[in-house]
């Protein structure tokens, strides 16, 4: 049986559980954010994404009750959040430090939330028991949080957070403070997590990787606007923007000036001593525009001979090689100063890699292999 691909933002019949209309917060004369709408659905992990100030934990701030819009509204089910107060809200938030009560065994942390809203006995010992299995933390129940392990703490943190069954959990950074061998590792916990629970999961974080791996949707945040909102393939295939390219994994952007030559094809002027490069693009350019080709390194080859019928073909010298065990990354470097990077996967030993330092090279791309962006 095939699965159902989960897209309920492509069905117009789906209502959104988060609705940010036209928000704009103030702080002061500074706008942390501008102008802002956004549906993200039920079910959805998604990841705001962007660097430090962009205004991604202001928003998060919001749906937590913690700040309030300066204008427009946002709606949780339907219902306008903005009066609602935090501790009354079907959201809760997990955050970076964990704030987890040291003098309380892990059992009584998960607990804690579950106590203050009165739940019986029964009801408790379910739940956190419940809690504990799916965060596997069962054998660690009785211990303090300083007795158990960073990544352990993590997990207490969440299933502190799903105790009351929330239906939308915040994850400020979470997994920030762990090494990144643990953070790996934890990205897939959560994600059989909140597929587990059905919760809906909304994470801020600065890290690319990790957006692009827990995220069912991204959205780019730069200066409180969002620059595109799809999900990680789309975002790193046909990125909307220079700033998107550039912001999400390793790309070559290149700038030159378009002619058309036939069906979505572009001839594209980019030096005065090199031939023109041949691009294709859905979106239309007029002759002379200025264009920006961004190739991710990955769909360059590198050859030390010239390839036969290549679309596009540069020649240069390797400046530089970054080896990252099942990656190698060459730096480029053509007879006009321009760097063009190339990676290929180490399927082979180091002693049987034919190309070095300095080595003359030829680098080659289809017309396919770039998207075209217009700014």
């Amino acid at each position: 049986m095939q699965a159902v691909e989960f897209a309920p933002w492509n069905d117009p019949q789906q209502k959104p559980l988060i609705r940010f209309q036209n928000v704009t917060k103030r702080f002061g004369d500074f706008v942390a954010i501008d102008d802002l709408s956004l549906d993200i659905y039920e079910q959805e992990f998604f990841a705001l994404l962007g660097p430090s100030g962009c205004g991604k934990t202001t928003m998060m701030r919001m749906l937590g009750g913690f700040e309030t819009p300066t204008e427009g509204r946002i709606e949780l089910a339907g219902q306008d959040i903005g009066p609602v107060p935090p501790n009354k809200r079907a959201v809760n938030m997990m955050f970076q430090s964990y704030a987890l009560f040291p003098h309380l065994s892990i059992w009584d942390n998960i607990a804690f939330g579950l106590r203050r809203d009165r739940k019986s006995k029964e009801e408790i010992d379910r739940r956190v028991e419940e809690m504990l299995k799916l965060t596997r933390l069962e054998k660690f129940a009785r211990r303090q949080p300083h007795q158990i392990s960073g990544g352990q703490r993590q997990r207490v943190a969440l299933a502190r957070s799903l105790a009351k069954a929330p239906k939308l959990l915040l994850l400020d950074e979470p997994l920030g403070a762990l090494d990144k061998k643990l953070r790996q590792d934890t990205q897939f916990e959560l994600m059989d997590i909140q597929e587990t629970t059905g919760t809906t999961f909304v994470i801020v974080t600065h890290d690319q990787e990790e957006a692009m791996t827990v995220a069912s949707r991204v959205a780019v945040m730069d200066e409180g606007r969002l620059i595109q909102v799809e999900t990680p393939a789309r975002i790193y295939e046909t990125p909307n923007s220079v700033y998107v390219a550039d912001f999400i994994g390793d790309v070559n952007i290149i700038e030159g000036q378009t002619t058309a030559a036939g069906d979505d094809r572009y001839s594209i002027r980019w030096s005065d001593s090199l031939p023109p490069l041949s691009a294709t693009s859905e979106k239309p350019f007029s002759d002379g525009q200025t264009c920006h080709l961004a190739i991710r390194p990955e769909k360059v080859t590198i050859t030390t001979q010239k390839p036969d019928g290549a679309d596009n073909v540069v020649q240069g010298n390797v400046l530089d090689i970054a080896y990252l065990g099942n990656l190698s990354t060459y730096h480029v470097e053509l007879p006009t100063g321009t760097i063009i990077k190339a990676q290929t996967a180490n399927t082979r030993r180091i002693a049987r890699r034919n190309i070095t330092w300095e080595d003359p090279v030829w680098l080659s791309w289809t017309a396919t292999a770039g998207v075209m962006l217009a700014e």
